[in-house]
């Protein structure tokens, strides 16, 4: 242990990288470790197929905060987007489709296409979302707020009615107040986290991960020029132009902790490092439950972070095609490529409910809500010429099945994949060249998540209010700095950001000045 650092930083995904960023620009001495060959944790990019690249888990960015790409001059250091609109394009088993584009009015024709009335219900539906989200991204730079604390802010406001509905009404019953075409509403359907959109406080999660965005500059919506790790590179080349110094193939076993004061950590090798501070980027649970250990910990802290809710899962679907999907029932013949970058299929509000329903019950979805993503319409570099990769998120799915395993279950759910997407586009099975499916037990073992959860504790009132998750631990000296912190999973740096502002907060307490 003869080399000593200021802050030892446990895993080099983004928030890690983000906060080892903000902590070296204040002149602390910083190391990262990664127990993978290259950083970026869920922010990477693999080959699938011999020259097909693709988004391995996060495949957008449409969070990622200007604050903190400007802070940290990330264009210096090749971070760069492919703007792409329409955002979404959605089609329906009878012939019909929505875009949804990035300007309002031209989403409110799109929706007068099938509905009158809707449309012009679409004009009060985006101020009320944009008042719900507004309420949370007021806090996303600072510490996770009390419930008390929300409800004070909003008193007496023009928010407060909103508050009231996003604890009390449920996502479906909010559709069916505002929308009366059932396409309609199953564009607009999305519960997010809380997985059923019945439940009172789906309107909650759905604001976060939906809305969110638009509190964000539009030039960082979109997706990453040369794949997902550039986002990741970016981060690390801008913290070592700060002096941070990152090692990769270096697993932690143990956070060290001596008298309730963390003061280093032994990696997998038996190496000991010292550290005035640790900062964990893993998950809560894997940092509480595996990386330290039980005896410096209270036991009704384990239990509260044993029981953290980590349900809303999904599997990711990654493809190499030798041609494009065939939507020209929906776009006509030579239809606009780009109309296609990102397509969402979920058919009805039922069907969405189905889905969640499956999974709550311990089964996989028979159901699958997919967000589809083909990032080579946009970035060439992915791909051979004229050729495609297509990356899918599809929910909801359970951590672990009620009967077999997902070594049974896998192949089985990847089927259903391709066989819905065909019942949209008719040449799809023919465009296969290659495909993988990541189940929930996958993404945990290779990316180091528990439960294969990837935000990784489900984004619901748990994390915002209730401040089980705060970027300081019960062990003085140990921070938490990943996305299991507020305000939660999708790549937007702020827990990152957070974390660091809260380390140098305490610092300036130790030493003044």
């Amino acid at each position: 242990m003869s080399q000593q650092y200021d802050t030892i930083i446990i895993g080099g995904g983004h928030n890690g990288l983000v906060c080892a960023n903000y902590l070296a620009k204040e002149g602390l001495s910083v190391l990262v470790l990664e127990r993978l060959p290259k950083v970026g944790g869920a922010v990477v990019s693999e080959e699938i197929h011999p020259h097909f690249t693709a988004p391995y888990c996060a495949y957008v960015c449409h969070m990622f905060q200007g604050k903190v790409i400007e802070d940290l001059d990330l264009k210096t250091y090749g971070f760069g987007m492919y703007n792409y609109d329409p955002v979404v394009f959605q089609p329906f088993p009878d012939g019909s489709y929505l875009n949804g584009w990035q300007d309002d009015p031209k989403t409110y024709e799109e929706i007068r296409r099938l509905s009158e009335h809707d449309a012009h219900a679409f004009l009060d539906w985006v101020p009320f979302w944009e008042r719900a989200a507004g309420i949370l991204h007021r806090y996303f730079f600072t510490e996770p707020p009390t419930f008390a604390q929300v409800t004070e802010a909003v008193r007496g406001t023009r928010d407060e009615e909103v508050w009231e509905t996003m604890l009390t009404v449920s996502v479906r019953d909010l559709l069916d107040e505002y929308f009366v075409d059932e396409r309609v509403k199953a564009f607009f359907v999305n519960a997010q986290d809380m997985g059923d959109p019945s439940a009172p406080g789906s309107i909650l999660s759905a604001a976060h991960v939906s809305w969110v965005r638009r509190f964000n500059k539009r030039e960082y919506f979109g997706i990453p020029k040369g794949g997902m790790s550039k986002v990741s590179e970016a981060l690390a080349q801008a913290a070592q132009a700060q002096g941070v110094e990152i090692r990769t193939n270096a697993q932690v076993d143990q956070i060290l902790v001596e008298d309730g004061v963390v003061y280093g950590v032994r990696l997998a090798s038996g190496e000991e490092l010292r550290s005035f501070i640790v900062v964990s980027n893993a998950d809560p649970k894997r940092t509480f439950l595996s990386l330290v250990d039980s005896k410096n910990l209270e036991p009704a802290f384990i239990h509260r972070v044993k029981h953290l809710i980590t349900r809303a899962n999904c599997v990711k679907f990654l493809a190499a095609l030798k041609e494009l999907p065939d939507f020209s029932r929906y776009l006509g013949p030579g239809f606009d490529p780009k109309l296609i970058t990102y397509i969402r299929v979920c058919p009805s509000v039922e069907y969405f409910q189905a889905s969640w329903d499956a999974c709550k019950n311990g089964y996989p979805s028979r159901h699958p809500i997919m967000h589809i993503q083909i990032p080579s319409i946009w970035d060439p570099t992915l791909t051979p010429r004229g050729m495609h990769v297509l990356s899918s998120w599809t929910l909801y799915y359970p951590t672990h099945p009620k009967e077999g395993s997902w070594e049974d279950a896998g192949k089985e759910v990847a089927e259903n994949i391709i066989e819905t997407i065909s019942q949209y586009a008719p040449n799809f099975r023919e465009c296969l060249l290659d495909w993988a499916i990541q189940t929930p037990q996958d993404i945990e073992a290779h990316m180091g998540m528990t439960d294969g959860n990837i935000r990784p504790i489900d984004i619901i009132p748990q994390l915002y209010f209730s401040r089980r998750m705060p970027y300081r631990a019960p062990i003085q000296r140990l921070y938490l700095c990943g996305s299991g912190t507020h305000p939660g999973g999708e790549i937007t740096g702020a827990p990152g950001h957070n974390c660091a502002q809260a380390i140098l907060k305490d610092l300036q307490q130790v030493v003044p000045g």
